[in-house]
């Protein structure tokens, strides 16, 4: 997928399909961040944005692994487990690995659109994260992604690597610094899960209100590999435009995206993805779960069977809890054959206020009672959840102002 220098030059003015456009010119490049070389000694602000995220220094005994980007720059990175999983930033990688060279900008475009095309000129830094074969990882592998200037931009490119009969989690927290709510965020995946392989990959999203996230994910599938991918962002933000791709090119292969998502007011969130089933016995499902308080909200979806035999299934849905906000849902399904079981179904509505009254008869007060219907909302229907991951959730409900 390797574009020419010129078709990369033209994109860094080409807007993206979706999505408000940015003007990345009002937006700086910060490269010089303080090493972290423990978290447990990091700057109490960092630490407490760490946290709403997922991502405590207390918890990193309990990880096989942490890296850590404040703005374009890696502050931290240790590895719980070596013999079994490489941790390190891409440049580090790339010089340790000519391999990697083949897998670089295979399943992202750089020319896709100007927040790729940026990243690909920056020649950004970031993750690199390959699970070796055959080996299971004990304990989740942590990552932060951390804007820390404000009027700053952050342009990060990760490939992670689950190699065949691997099985690996992780988690990727992804805030911006206490004085930093005015930002830029772009983020270009490219992982690769082999043969026999599984994945379960969760970001956790909590940016300023004023932040702009733009991330670009292409995935690739072998035979007989499993990924599940979830993507949560509760907090306020300015705009956000995510839709991952993958591709299930071996037999038997089969993801998950799951999308939970809060659009506050002055919000507008663009998110979904797109599977190709490329083989016999693939399935894909893409299950989205959303909420308006007076923000835009869009779930896409996009399914494309190019092959007999496969299963897939879409669903959106979404609760508007006061007017003003807009929800949207664009499902798609495309097949040429005939034997292929593929469906959607979408559906918007409100909370139910006998649901409230039955749960108040219950002993809850009203805003216990909403913020339950919202949890079974939120994470109800949705497989595979990690139990940490649900666990954040509903900690970041109780938090918020959802049952007021």
């Amino acid at each position: 997928m390797q574009n020419g220098e010129a078709s990369i030059k033209k994109a860094l003015d080409k807007k993206a399909e979706y999505g408000p456009d940015i003007d990345l010119s009002r937006y700086s490049m910060i490269r010089e961040q303080k090493i972290i070389e423990n978290l447990e000694e990091a700057p109490e602000d960092v630490k407490k944005r760490m946290e709403s995220v997922g991502i405590t220094s207390s918890k990193e005994t309990e990880r096989d692994g942490s890296i850590m980007f404040i703005d374009n720059r890696i502050s931290h990175c240790s590895n719980k487990a070596p013999d079994g999983v490489e941790i390190m930033s891409l440049k580090k990688a790339m010089a340790k690995y000519d391999w990697l060279k083949d897998l670089s900008w295979k399943l992202v475009s750089p020319d896709k659109d100007k927040y790729t095309a940026r990243t690909y000129e920056e020649d950004a830094d970031g993750t690199f994260v390959w699970v070796k074969a055959g080996y299971h990882v004990k304990h989740p592998i942590q990552a932060c992604m951390m804007l820390g200037t404000d009027k700053g931009m952050q342009t990060l490119h990760n490939i992670f690597v689950i190699d065949e009969g691997a099985h690996a989690e992780m988690i990727s927290g992804c805030a911006t610094g206490s004085h930093a709510d005015d930002g830029v965020h772009i983020g270009v995946s490219e992982i690769y899960i082999r043969e026999g392989a599984y994945f379960s990959y969760s970001m956790i999203h909590n940016w300023g209100p004023k932040t702009s996230v733009r991330p670009r994910t292409g995935i690739q599938m072998d035979r007989d590999s499993k990924m599940i991918n979830n993507y949560v962002i509760l907090n306020p933000v300015a705009t956000v435009q995510s839709a991952p791709t993958a591709w299930l090119n071996g037999e038997g292969a089969s993801c998950q995206f799951n999308t939970i998502c809060l659009a506050h007011p002055g919000a507008d969130i663009d998110s979904g993805g797109t599977v190709i089933l490329n083989a016999p016995r693939t399935g894909a499902e893409i299950v989205s779960r959303s909420i308006t308080k007076g923000g835009k909200m869009m779930a896409r979806g996009h399914l494309i069977g190019n092959s007999p035999g496969v299963k897939a299934h879409l669903e959106c849905k979404s609760i508007v809890l006061e007017d003003g906000g807009q929800t949207l849902a664009v499902p798609k399904l495309d097949t040429f054959y005939a034997d292929v079981d593929m469906t959607h179904e979408a559906a918007v509505g409100k909370i139910s206020q006998d649901q409230i009254e039955y749960l108040m008869s219950r002993g809850l007060s009203e805003d216990e009672a909403v913020g339950m219907i919202i949890r079974g909302f939120l994470v109800g229907g949705i497989k595979g959840l990690p139990q940490e991951l649900t666990d954040e959730i509903n900690a970041a409900i109780e938090q918020s102002d959802l049952g007021h």
